[in-house]
């Protein structure tokens, strides 16, 4: 099965999420909420705001609002910056700290919640170290709303998938996917751990930064599978043995990928059939140091865990050691 789905798997079950008190604003309210704020006579006592009603989250679990509301008496929802996988992020004024803050609010469903404590876990101990967090962004508090995990982070410019969006997906060249990738492999290296699923994303990261396109753009399992095949080469028979019974319905004639017989439409044949080799694929838009760094990926592309480079094995890589 993907390696890297079955790293994130175990590392899920290794870590117990905690459970931890609810606030009191967490809490419905015993009468009915005023129609204005209510602001403190005393200067020295901080303004009271009222919350907003409460309302049903979306189909998939989003909070749903309205701008200009609050979110928790502290924070002042200003807009929404983005929206993903697990939820949305809103830009928010903090009236305590009186800064731009986004926060990200998962969406209420279990399995967000749990891999949002594990986040919040991970965050705060990546702002403990030192020379981690000079690398990442940090977390400034976290709190449970209405069964929304909700992060808070300092505010930041637009990322690097926003950046290649107004640059109409045009490749970075050599010189910053270098930088970039020293930034992302010395975060993971400073924080101590070895999770070879986060040198998976490192490698499909870089492949993104050369190309300007993101490396498996799917969501069906087996169409993924045949993706890594197209630009990687065949799985490799030792692991699909070993995979699960769940496993068994992606492969036949024991260790060949079930494709394309399997596959869910002619559209998910062609998205496959686009797709290069890794080689050719960094050829393409890199001309210096290509033949480094399509070694670099290939360590950190491995399909076997056990065989991937880690973030130090990566940093000591030829690929780094031009100039930049």
């Amino acid at each position: 099965m993907v390696a890297a789905v079955v790293d994130i798997e175990r590392m899920e079950k290794q870590q117990r999420v905690r459970k931890r008190p609810r606030f009191a604003w967490d809490v419905g309210p015993a009468q009915p909420e005023e129609r204005a704020p209510v602001v403190a006579r005393n200067e020295g006592m901080a303004a009271r705001y009222v919350s907003p009603p409460r309302r049903e989250d979306d189909r998939e679990g989003h909070y749903m609002f309205n701008l200009g509301e609050n979110l928790t008496p502290r924070y002042k929802i200003l807009s929404k910056m983005g929206e993903g996988t697990f939820g949305r992020v809103l830009e928010c004024w903090d009236r305590q700290t009186r800064e731009y803050v986004a926060i990200k609010v998962v969406r209420s469903i279990h399995k967000y919640r749990d891999a949002a404590m594990i986040e919040v876990d991970i965050l705060q101990r990546v702002a403990k170290n030192e020379k981690a967090s000079s690398r990442c962004v940090q977390i400034r508090n976290w709190f449970d709303y209405r069964n929304h995990i909700c992060i808070v982070f300092e505010k930041l410019g637009p990322s690097l998938f926003d950046f290649l969006k107004r640059n109409k997906y045009s490749p970075f060249p050599v010189d910053l996917v270098r930088e970039f990738g020293r930034q992302l492999l010395e975060a993971v290296a400073c924080l101590g751990w070895s999770y070879p699923c986060d040198l998976w994303s490192i490698g499909c990261i870089l492949v993104e930064l050369c190309s300007g396109e993101a490396l498996f753009q799917t969501h069906e399992n087996l169409e993924h599978l045949a993706m890594m095949e197209r630009v990687l080469g065949p799985l490799p028979e030792h692991m699909i043995l070993k995979a699960n019974r769940g496993a068994e319905k992606y492969f036949r004639r024991g260790s060949r990928l079930n494709w394309p017989e399997g596959a869910v439409s002619r559209e998910s044949i062609r998205a496959v059939k686009k797709l290069d080799r890794l080689k050719l694929m960094i050829s393409q838009n890199i001309d210096s140091s290509r033949s480094s760094l399509i070694d670099l990926l290939h360590g950190l592309l491995k399909y076997d865990p056990s065989e991937r480079l880690t973030a130090w094995q990566a940093l000591n890589h030829p690929f780094f050691k031009c100039p930049t």
